[in-house]
């Protein structure tokens, strides 16, 4: 390959990049697998003769999903042997990611662990048709199956994912005036004002990954969680803080003790209540917060 050729073959490969991780990320649910599903790309996109290129974002999308394909299958294994729950690595996100609402919808933690639920072709099918609009001839070609085979693998993804998403999602604004009430709830202490803001139904989930302490399974009902919260806070010699912050498209919270990010605090909404709190303590998760560096679409 010419200088020139790599020249061009970068300049392309740039312009996609972030569109391309997000599309790695949401099928794995990893930054650093996705980080490595674009340098599988990047190689084999080195190798490509531009000249028979056509339309080189589409080119550029089947190839990472094709690396993610092979990675989330592989994948399977590392996660049985997971200790405790299972979370998505949390994303610092800038705000031009929430205002594409399909994409913020289909990042957040609640969505992302539904996507769990489906085969890795389906949840590529889903990914490239419900959040990129991918057209359905592309996929084909990115998943190895027909157009025929592909609406029918996105209508049953579909299904799958309506029946277990909420029923109206919650606007930023109002994700945001829930966690100021859970926040300011959780600095006084007070057990009521807990439970003022917490769903009565409410699910925790929370993800040390064996190497910080949270609950192997998962906390139902909003009594329980405020007796873990206490209880565990209770326990807990240097100050904890909470700040907003944007992850995964939606306002979320930094859990801060001693002044050392301990975790990511993102929650699901519904009538101004909240009936999910997915809470990443896993300090290998954490990376991509601490770097203060957002995911943007530009």
């Amino acid at each position: 390959m010419t200088d020139h050729t790599t020249d061009l073959a970068t300049e392309a490969f740039v312009a996609h990049r972030n569109l391309l991780f997000t599309v790695a990320y949401e099928m794995l649910g990893s930054a650093a697998d996705a980080e490595d599903v674009l340098q599988e790309t990047w190689l084999r996109w080195v190798r490509v003769d531009l000249g028979r290129v056509s339309d080189q974002r589409a080119y550029l999308v089947r190839i990472t999903t094709r690396q993610a394909l092979n990675r989330l299958r592989t994948m399977k294994r590392r996660r049985e042997a997971y200790v405790g729950q299972w979370l998505p690595e949390p994303l610092l996100t800038a705000p031009d990611v929430a205002e594409d609402v399909a994409l913020a919808e289909s990042m957040s933690m609640a969505l992302m662990l539904v996507l769990e639920s489906l085969s890795p072709t389906e949840r590529a099918v889903f990914v490239l048709r419900e959040v990129f609009e991918v057209d359905y001839d592309d996929i084909a070609e990115a998943v190895g199956k027909t157009p025929a085979a592909v609406r029918q693998i996105a209508h049953r993804a579909r299904g799958h994912v309506d029946a277990r998403r909420p029923r109206r999602t919650a606007s930023a604004s109002e994700t945001r005036a829930a966690l100021e009430s859970f926040q300011r709830a959780l600095e006084t202490g007070n057990p009521q004002d807990l439970l003022d803001v917490l769903a009565p139904h409410v699910v925790l989930l929370s993800d040390g990954g064996g190497l910080k302490r949270a609950a192997l399974h998962p906390v139902i009902g909003a009594e329980k969680i405020v007796r873990f919260y206490l209880g565990g806070s209770a326990k807990v010699e240097a100050t904890i803080t909470w700040e907003p912050t944007m992850v995964n498209g939606s306002p979320a919270l930094a859990v801060r003790v001693g002044g050392e990010l301990d975790g990511v605090m993102a929650v699901r909404v519904e009538d101004a209540r909240i009936t999910g709190l997915y809470f990443v303590r896993n300090p290998e998760k954490l990376t991509r917060v601490t770097s203060g560096i957002p995911l943007t679409l530009r």
